[in-house]
This record gives structure tokens, C-alpha cells and sequence, in this order.
């Protein structure tokens, strides 16, 4: 099976951040009919979205939950 390089993983993550601030921009600009309030929120959201996935992501880094052991024999020993 291939496995994403890091690289790949950050491409795609930054694809999704782009295409929901737009649906972000978007959704607030129909609400609002104001390009400044609309981009406004659409900043600010992935700001804070952007912050609170990081957070996240460290919180689970102490989290047992769906962990194998490692595996002691080295790889191609």
C-alpha cells in the first residue's frame, strides 16, 4: 500500500483550507452583501480553525485510543 509523503499531506491540507474559506467567504458575503465582513470571517474562521486543529492533534498525541505497541523487531532484520 502507498503511503502520502509529508509533503503530499500539507498540499492537500492547504487544498481543503483554501476551498473552505471560500465556501466560508461565500456563505458570509450572501449574508452579509459585505466583501469586508464576508472576507472578515472568512479569515478570522480559518484562523481559529487552523489554531484549534492543532490543538486537537497535540491533545490525541497523549491518547491510547486505536494505538498498536511498536514493533520491537527492526525493519528488514
Amino acid at each position: 500500500m502507498d503511503s502520502d509523503s509529508h509533503s503530499r499531506s500539507f498540499a492537500k491540507a492547504l487544498s481543503w483550507r483554501v476551498f473552505a474559506l471560500a465556501i466560508t467567504t461565500g456563505v458570509s458575503y450572501m449574508l452579509s452583501e459585505s466583501v469586508a465582513v464576508a472576507v472578515s470571517i472568512g479569515v478570522a474562521d480559518s484562523a481559529i480553525k487552523i489554531g484549534a486543529y492543532y490543538l486537537h492533534e497535540r491533545a490525541w498525541i497523549g491518547i491510547r485510543f486505536g494505538r498498536k505497541p511498536a514493533d520491537a523487531t527492526p525493519r528488514g532484520a
